[in-house]
């Protein structure tokens, strides 16, 4: 079991940058393979990007790639989201995410219903 704490959210202007922060407890962190989605407001949560568990190899959705970056620190049971170029859209909550690797063999999964463990969120506003 894993517990996961988000945090860096706040108020930036279109352009700026922010950090987001997803600190993890419990056992065998290293064994996770890590994402973060996002729910903007009255929608969905969509999938954003996935680390593996060495953070080796990672996914992004299309909108978000080249200005989204994932990475993670095994070594203090951490997880981050380096988000440049904000857009008014990319205003929401963000979420941070666990899952132990999939029976495929597959480090994420773009489906919400397919990661046991959340975050509380982080919530992001950009204005224009």
């Amino acid at each position: 079991q894993v517990q996961l704490v988000e945090s860096g959210g706040g108020l930036v202007q279109a352009g700026g940058s922010l950090r987001l922060s997803c600190a993890a407890s419990g056992r065998s962190f290293s064994n996770y393979a890590m994402c973060w989605f996002r729910q903007a407001p009255g929608k969905a949560r969509w999938f954003v990007a996935a680390v593996s568990t060495n953070g080796r190899s990672t996914y992004y959705a299309d909108s978000v790639k080249g200005r989204f970056t994932i990475s993670r620190d095994n070594a203090i049971n951490m997880v981050y989201l380096q988000i440049n170029s904000l857009k008014p859209e990319d205003t929401a909550v963000y979420y941070c995410a666990a899952t132990l690797p999939f029976s495929s063999g597959t480090y994420y999964s773009t489906r919400d219903d397919d990661y046991r463990y959340w975050g509380q969120g982080t919530q992001v506003t950009v204005s224009s």
